[in-house]
């Protein structure tokens, strides 16, 4: 029976399976900015894996928000990296500094990632490893998606920070974000709904340029939380307050970590 099997065929054949679809080969411009694109996550990589310990998956998005009229980073891999050290956890943007999509002899995006680092995330987020997904319901999440989805409308700030040194936000609607208005205490809110941060400063305790980018140098730049009375702070002061606030977080012993139960150092 066999051998009749193999000469004429069985009756209950498999279909053929239907060939897989041929992705259209690359243009120069898409395999040169595709090899910076991986060269610079590698060198971003490298880098945090100094800061602390980075896991391995990143918090993204199964559609880039890009492409459901969110706003544009550079290319369409809009992540976020997750860095576990001794004292807190930071969160960092991961495609801020790609090479822009169809863009021949660019640089490396935006020039800049930004990060927020705090202690201050629940207990089971401190100490899990592997699962990343749960960062992306925190206040702290919600802060550095919010100023990234900003720089990304202005089309970057580097001229900005080159300028000034430190920028300041304002990031209005807390009371609608589940995550900033369920957990981020009274005294870091204004009264008319707002939360305040610095972008830039102060200088955390590691590198925060990396000259040696495929493209072009890049900065990494914090993202610090202020409380009501400092944000009021800058509103009325402007640049010489930003430039205060630093240094008074600095000598409070502060920095560019955000916590959520510190007092104001206005």
């Amino acid at each position: 029976m066999d051998f009749f099997k193999k000469l004429f065929g069985s009756k209950h054949a498999e279909p053929a399976a239907a060939p897989a679809p041929v992705e259209p080969p690359m243009s120069p411009t898409e395999a040169a900015n595709q090899a910076a694109r991986e060269a610079g996550c590698a060198r971003l990589d490298r880098h945090w894996q100094s800061v602390g310990e980075v896991e391995q998956e990143v918090l993204g998005y199964m559609i880039s928000p890009s492409l459901m009229g969110g706003p544009h980073w550079p290319s369409t891999r809009q992540a976020y990296r997750v860095v576990h050290r001794a004292c807190g956890i930071v969160l960092a943007t991961d495609g801020m500094s790609d090479p822009f999509d169809d863009v021949d002899g660019g640089g490396n995006g935006f020039e800049l990632e930004l990060f927020i680092e705090s202690p201050d995330f629940s207990e089971p987020l401190r100490g899990a490893r592997g699962d990343v997904s749960p960062f992306m319901r925190t206040w702290a999440f919600d802060v550095l998606r919010t100023v990234a989805a900003t720089v990304a409308d202005a089309g970057g700030i580097g001229p900005q920070l080159e300028r000034y040194g430190v920028l300041s936000l304002e990031l209005p609607g807390v009371s609608q974000s589940p995550c900033m208005g369920e957990e981020i205490p009274a005294h870091f809110i204004s009264a008319d709904d707002a939360v305040g941060v610095l972008v830039g400063g102060p200088a955390p305790d590691f590198a925060t340029r990396l000259d040696d980018m495929p493209l072009s140098p890049v900065a990494l730049v914090p993202v610090v939380l202020l409380t009501a009375a400092e944000l009021d702070y800058v509103r009325s002061g402007g640049g010489q307050a930003r430039m205060d606030l630093v240094q008074r977080l600095q000598e409070a012993g502060h920095g560019h970590v955000s916590r959520l139960k510190r007092e104001s150092v206005v």
